[in-house]
């Protein structure tokens, strides 16, 4: 089939109405910080994009901000490709990356890479993220970037390994652990990760991985010195748990259970429906 020849002009305008990996390189190398924030619906996933956002991460985080749940463990994959397709039928510039969950990679590199293609095929997504380092999960990381899916690195806390890790913890503090993170982070750009999560990192460690990586962090209460900043959606509207890291950028609780009671009392008073909200 032979392909169709776009104008240069064409190709530029639909280069930048996407953000890609290049486009997260070139704002590295500028200075510009990269903004990003989970999403798991299509309605917050649309105003997310109207408001410029680079990325929106279809965290496993799901689990327990909408599902309730006391970790993300018990995530699947059929989940995450679920509301990864939500997330991705709103994101016309936003780059959209599916979370890898719980047992989806850690079993053999070949099936890391057939979950990893869900998220492409059946979830709309550009790109995919998984948690740890390169001498664990290097040959999954290897494969799934080989079939031409970009891969997102995550180290410091990981959630996934709440158990091993022994609960939340900021990670980097002392020389030995400082020494193993930026090692780490080395190991995940040279296995070929084009940008890398540093979560609950000492914000000088978080900062020194910063300058030594050609490929951009995203902290999460990491500091100001990664690359660019991430947070639980819900959290930055009042919605979910306060940490230090985090801050109330809306209050979006106390606006949604206003008008809740307000809808609760105007039905059981009858002020709800007026005629105005009747058909003839």
């Amino acid at each position: 089939m032979r392909q169709r020849v776009l104008d240069r002009s064409v190709q530029e305008e639909l280069d930048m109405a996407r953000v890609r990996t290049t486009t997260l390189l070139k704002f590295k190398e500028s200075g510009e910080k990269i903004t990003a924030l989970t999403a798991y619906d299509y309605p917050t996933a649309k105003l997310l994009d109207e408001a410029g956002l680079d990325i929106m991460l279809v965290g496993d985080s799901v689990g327990w901000v909408v599902q309730g749940r006391d970790d993300s463990l018990g995530v699947t994959m059929d989940m995450m490709v679920y509301h990864t397709s939500l997330v991705a039928r709103a994101a016309e510039r936003a780059m959209v990356v599916g979370d890898m969950p719980f047992m989806s990679y850690q079993v053999s590199a070949a099936e890391a890479l057939r979950n990893a293609g869900r998220f492409i095929t059946e979830g709309g997504a550009q790109a995919i993220k998984l948690e740890g380092p390169a001498d664990k999960f290097g040959d999954a990381i290897r494969a799934i970037v080989h079939a031409g899916i970009p891969v997102m690195g995550h180290l410091g806390f990981t959630p996934q390994s709440v158990h091993q890790i022994g609960g939340y913890k900021i990670q980097g503090r002392g020389d030995e652990a400082r020494e193993r993170l930026k090692e780490e982070a080395l190991g995940l750009e040279a296995a070929g990760c084009f940008a890398v999560v540093l979560e609950l990192v000492n914000a000088d460690v978080a900062a020194e991985i910063t300058q030594a990586l050609t490929i951009p962090t995203i902290g999460i209460g990491a500091g100001s010195g990664c690359d660019g900043q991430i947070l639980v959606v819900h959290d930055i509207l009042g919605l979910g748990i306060r940490t230090k890291f985090s801050k109330v950028f809306g209050d979006a609780k106390s606006l949604m259970a206003k008008a809740f009671a307000d809808y609760v009392k105007e039905v059981k008073e009858g002020a709800f429906p007026t005629a105005e909200h009747e058909h003839r």
